[in-house]
């Protein structure tokens, strides 16, 4: 059986089409997987378990049928959706992840992320960041009232616009010594992320052993599926 893994699909009202071929995939592919892994930005915002949009209702039911038929679906906070807490888990059936997670995936210790702290050439998002997973910050933000929150999330995602507008693509992008960092923390030689939307299988030398490094594709245009067994990993298009 493969295990597969996804990554920011963003889902949102302004795709609807995507929205669909997600929860087509669940009712597919997924179907029979021996887990599906989905490593951050599954949602284009996620507000609070309290305060969730009607256009993520068929994918929360769709999630949860799959956990429902013995699929283990294991969730990675992303940059746009760190907010889900046990509700979710308990309205999807599926497990939610801490930011850095190692599985043994047919032998081989593998490191997965959702990719944003490999980008450290990003000092101003890497500043954002810390502050937004403070959880003092979440815990006073989740205690505001719905409107207000919807108010902050636009704002943030203006500011967000913006700020991309006037990079550089390379700061975007993963630093090299932030990722064999990471690796060689971890003791693994093979890394799973998303996060960059740049799909690629890497392979480099890591103090002398053969390491790899896979980036998931994103869902804006189509579908991205990495599929792992006990020969391989390959990416795949869904359309």
């Amino acid at each position: 059986m493969n295990t597969l893994f996804i990554s920011d699909l963003h889902l949102s009202a302004e795709r609807p089409e995507i929205n669909g071929l997600f929860i087509d995939f669940l009712h597919g592919q997924a179907r029979q997987a021996r887990a599906l892994y989905i490593l951050g930005d599954l949602f284009e915002a996620w507000l609070g378990d309290d305060l969730i949009p009607p256009e993520y209702q068929a994918a929360i039911t769709a999630i949860r049928q799959l956990t429902a038929s013995g699929v283990p679906v294991y969730i990675m906070y992303g940059n746009r959706d760190f907010l889900m807490r046990d509700a979710f888990e308990q309205m999807t059936g599926a497990v939610l992840l801490a930011d850095e997670y190692i599985i043994d995936l047919y032998g081989s210790p593998t490191l997965l992320l959702h990719g944003d702290t490999l980008c450290t050439d990003d000092i101003k998002y890497q500043q954002f960041r810390r502050m937004v997973r403070n959880p003092q910050w979440q815990d006073d933000l989740l205690a505001k009232p719905a409107e207000e929150r919807l108010a902050l999330a636009k704002q943030y995602r203006d500011m967000s616009k913006t700020e991309i507008a006037g990079k550089q693509e390379a700061i975007m992008d993963v630093n090299q010594d932030a990722v064999q960092a990471a690796m060689r923390i971890t003791s693994v030689v093979q890394l799973i992320h998303g996060h960059t939307h740049r799909p690629d299988i890497h392979d480099f030398d890591l103090d002398g052993h053969c390491a790899r490094r896979i980036v998931l594709g994103d869902w804006y245009q189509k579908g991205s599926v990495l599929v792992c067994n006990e020969h391989d990993c390959r990416l795949e298009s869904i359309q």
